[in-house]
């Protein structure tokens, strides 16, 4: 029997049909908001995966193009591998949901959210993370604490829930509130340089709205949630646990009071060493129960000295930055390099500049089709000294170079300031804490250095807390590095420039946020961005005059819409011919507007030409050189223009009679004729006997 459950938000119905679709999965919902359809299923395996220190969560985030009613391209016709912006919708529904996971809790549960039908008016992937909690309230997994996610936008000054797509377009912000009932999970935004007092508000603003949804899918989990399975958490033997203890807490302490961070590693190495030659015979079956002790400790060492000593494992107070160090121009042959620095992080960001054409195109479910300006960002294993096997781009290195590019979307010029694809690419050279904060610092000096006119430099900063088991102590750290993140309780990263916020992403291992924490930690951010941002511009404080020498300079043209054909040409014959003659790139717009890029100026302008007579229109009384290529017996047919020719009539051939056409001019002759008519069907009357005597007059002129 299928059961619905309905709740207005934003003015809109959101809708779940429990029973319906998936009987065989635990939970399976058809969840819609509107025209918008969701299908998600959630499972969880009937024991705990062995042998493992983690929660096995997985989120799958499926989308379907039927949904918006395309057949996807290439050869296959099928979905493929998810697109960038599934993998990231996939990321933002499992970051505050592990969390509320039951701790020890180790069976495997899988999320699958499949997109079936798109409205633009209302976005699958917010829809989706209500859809993913409210499963697993429903389900037997022990899941108790629903998750409210919602969409604010900043509209004329005020805040809207939820906006429709018109509304985002005019929006300066677009900023995603996850949360229960009591606090904040997770927080997504991008903005149009957005005020810490502004960002702070909106993010209340979708807290409150958050509340109510939870309030709702708890009232859904009460009245027709399963019975929640009883779950086995293995647990530490305590004899073994006090014994462990005992021999290493005084090793263990030692190593990590050690401030630099290679010399604590090498300590813990050893301490670990010691550890294992004190219990390995004697517990030879339990000692992945020993790790789970040792690091126990680490954390617990950690989080004491935060909280009751005040004082960071590197000695710095708790709003203190490392040290900084920026350069650009590193790569000679590149069209822009910034190497940025912060501690034992370090960032080295190169940009290109293309063609229009060069955008990438979103095979997608969204509105956006392409993409002018890219961030990708590479995170390989020798950044933190270790040995892995080298793939491609993971689920993380997608991530960060997607909120990296966030980060820098308001500041970029568009087409028109500067007609050019833009491409960063981030690569890590070192991490120790904050890599895609450092890949928004890196990535502001390359597009300085590549002469790009951004409107602001920007910089990012990644805010830490520590707090205490019952949440009475929030200790608050700036630029946190591997160690605070690793054994912290938060990882809140803001960028932004001098004027606002221009992106934030949040991610907690607690059960939410505290209005206060999240205040503090916006606050603290901007005091770290404007010390950043001073070393950047310090570095280079301002976008190079001059592009290199080896990027690719851009023409920009107009000509009349009705024209492009004539540029383009039957089956793009015509266009084709003056790139390959030219080398250049030619971008035309349906406004007319053309972009031609060349890194050979006389190609350029020998395009630029190419086109501006293609598109020229015959003027009566106008002179022109013209190609002979056709002769009768009444004259012979001369192009002036490319593909536009007239008719020279033998009586117009020469200042004197003329008997044969051929006693003149052959098939091939460049000759000077002069326009004197275009009648009423668009024909072409030129004269060479009017082009001679205009000639003779201006050489007598001359003379005078």
């Amino acid at each position: 029997m299928s059961v619905i459950m309905e709740r207005e938000i934003a003015g809109r119905k959101f809708k779940a049909e429990y029973g319906k679709v998936g009987a065989l999965s635990d939970c399976a919902l058809l969840v819609s908001y509107g025209d918008t359809v969701v299908l998600v299923n959630v499972n969880a395996s009937e024991k705990p995966r062995e042998g493992i220190d983690f929660f096995p969560l997985s989120v799958e985030y499926e989308e379907r193009l039927y949904a918006v009613g395309k057949i996807p391209g290439g050869f296959v016709k099928r979905e493929g591998r998810p697109s960038e912006k599934a993998i990231l919708s996939g990321r933002a529904i499992d970051r505050p949901l592990r969390p509320l996971f039951p701790k020890g809790y180790r069976n495997d549960v899988q999320i699958v959210c499949t997109v079936l039908s798109v409205e633009p008016d209302n976005m699958p992937e917010i829809l989706a993370e209500n859809a993913a909690s409210l499963a697993l309230c429903l389900s037997s997994i022990p899941f108790t604490d629903p998750v409210a996610t919602v969409s604010v936008g900043l509209i004329d000054g005020s805040f809207v829930i939820n906006p429709v797509s018109k509304d985002r377009e005019k929006s300066s912000m677009d900023l995603t509130v996850c949360a229960t009932k009591d606090r904040v999970m997770m927080i997504e935004a991008g903005g149009n340089e957005i005020p810490e007092d502004v960002m702070y508000d909106a993010i209340l603003f979708g807290f409150e709205e958050c509340k109510k949804i939870a309030a709702f899918q708890e009232e859904c989990m009460k009245s027709y949630g399963k019975e929640k399975a009883v779950f086995e958490v293995h647990k530490i033997d305590e004899e073994l646990e006090k014994e462990v203890t005992d021999f290493a807490f005084p090793l263990i302490k030692e190593a990590m009071y050690i401030s630099d961070k290679d010399k604590r590693n090498e300590a813990m190495d050893a301490a670990k060493t010691k550890i294992a030659e004190a219990f390995n015979e004697k517990y030879p079956d339990n000692m992945s129960d020993i790790a789970d002790i040792v690091y126990k400790l680490q954390k617990k060492i950690v989080r004491n000295m935060v909280l009751n000593e005040k004082r960071r494992p590197d000695e710095r107070r708790f709003d203190q930055v490392r040290p900084i160090s920026c350069e650009v121009g590193i790569l000679p042959r590149t069209h822009g390099t910034g190497l940025f620095t912060r501690g034992l992080t370090q960032v080295l960001t190169v940009a290109t500049l293309g063609a229009l054409g060069d955008v990438q195109v979103l095979d997608g479910l969204g509105e956006e089709e392409f993409k002018r300006y890219m961030h990708h960002y590479n995170f390989p294993s020798y950044s933190v000294g270790e040995v892995k096997p080298m793939r491609g781009p993971g689920r993380r290195e997608i991530g960060h170079g997607a909120l990296a590019e966030r980060a820098l979307v308001p500041l970029i010029p568009t087409e028109e300031e500067f007609p050019y694809t833009i491409r960063l690419v981030s690569e890590v050279l070192s991490s120790n804490g904050s890599t895609s904060q450092a890949s928004v610092c890196g990535s502001t000096l390359a597009l300085l250095d590549a002469g790009v006119p951004i409107k602001r430099p920007a910089a990012g900063i990644a805010m830490g807390l520590v707090t205490s088991e019952d949440l009475s102590q929030e200790e608050i750290i700036t630029d946190i590095q591997g160690i605070e993140d690793f054994f912290g309780d938060m990882d809140f990263k803001v960028a932004g420039t001098t004027e606002g916020i221009t992106s934030i992403q949040v991610d907690t291992k607690l059960k939410g946020l505290s209005n206060y924490v999240i205040r503090t930690a916006i606050d603290n951010a901007r005091k770290a961005r404007l010390e950043i941002i001073e070393k950047i511009t310090a570095c280079i404080p301002t976008q190079r005059p001059d592009l290199s020498v080896y990027a690719p300079r851009a023409y920009t043209m107009s000509i009349d819409p009705e024209k492009i054909r004539d540029v383009i040409g039957t089956g793009g014959k015509v266009i084709n011919k003056i790139i390959a003659e030219t080398g250049v790139k030619i971008d035309i717009k349906d406004d007319g507007k053309i972009f031609v890029m060349s890194s050979d100026s006389v190609g350029a302008k020998r395009a630029i030409k190419m086109i501006e007579d293609l598109t020229k229109d015959v003027q009566v009384g106008e002179v022109y050189l013209g190609k002979v290529t056709k002769i009768a017996t009444f004259g012979c047919f001369v192009e002036i223009l490319p593909n536009k020719e007239g008719l020279v009539h033998i009586s117009k051939l020469d200042v004197t009679r003329v008997n044969k056409v051929e006693d003149v001019v052959s098939v091939g002759d460049e000759i000077l004729v002069k326009v004197t008519e275009i009648d009423n069907q668009g024909r072409i009357n030129l004269s060479r006997k009017d082009a001679i005597k205009d000639s003779e007059n201006e050489e007598k002129d001359i003379e005078k």
